[in-house]
């Protein structure tokens, strides 16, 4: 399978239990159909499920603390997350921000338990000091699009994976802001990120499980060069 690109579908809170599962088995199968990774994110509680209904899909978390086990009442476990069946971990999203000192140590364990990191950034600068730090998937997402339809401009696309790629040329950039349907997920593809993904443009559509894959094929088409079309 292709490191080079991926997809992720992030539900976020939306969804849970059998209804997730659901929109997880869509996403596991047409993960077999494609030559990049799929990732479906999930509540703490859904990891093992998820993990066990699908094969083809990369599960996630949607965030971890930098502990070790032992003290830590409250706490999310990075261990834990890796026993139920995650294989990577968003860090400091805009719902759930980390001090440095905590995303650094939260990257570190991720690293030692061989979780997959994708780590969020707000501004260029913010993306910049990120790209230090050794992440294997950077999300550029300024904070006020998210959820909102309106994709980053073209500029903020371009020089976010300009700046990135000189610091860390192996850290894999996402661009996601504001995606809401298949046509969103070409042209992002198409301005140079690696990989893309959506929360309520697939929650939130008529048919997700229909949405879902349309954007998979989306991403495919642009991947290949192919011309996208609006008959998806």
């Amino acid at each position: 399978m292709s490191k080079n690109h991926f997809f992720i579908f992030n539900p976020k809170s939306y969804l849970y239990g059998k209804e997730l599962e659901e929109l997880a088995r869509t996403a596991d199968k047409v993960a077999k159909e494609v030559d990049f990774e799929i990732y479906v994110t999930a509540p703490y509680a859904d990891l093992y499920r998820i993990k066990e209904a699908t094969e083809n899909i990369t599960v996630c978390a949607q965030h971890l603390d930098g502990i070790n086990p032992g003290r830590g009442m409250g706490a999310v476990l990075p261990d834990s997350l890796k026993e139920a069946g995650a294989g990577a971990v968003f860090l400091n999203h805009a719902e759930h921000p980390l001090t440095l000192a905590q995303l650094v140590q939260a990257v570190k364990r991720s690293k030692e338990l061989g979780l997959t990191t994708i780590v969020c950034a707000n501004t260029v600068e913010e993306a910049k000091a990120v790209a230090t730090l050794g992440v294997d998937i950077l999300l550029c997402e300024p904070t006020e699009l998210i959820g909102t339809g309106q994709v980053s401009d073209e500029s903020y696309v371009r020089d976010t994976i300009n700046e990135i790629k000189s610091i860390d040329p192996n850290v894999l950039i996402m661009q996601a802001a504001g995606i809401s349907n298949p046509l969103d997920v070409y042209n992002v593809i198409s301005l140079g990120a690696d990989g893309t993904g959506c929360t309520s443009g697939i929650v939130k559509a008529g048919n997700p499980k229909e949405m879902l894959v349309d954007m998979v094929k989306a991403m495919e088409l642009a991947i290949k060069g192919e011309n996208y079309d609006s008959s998806l």
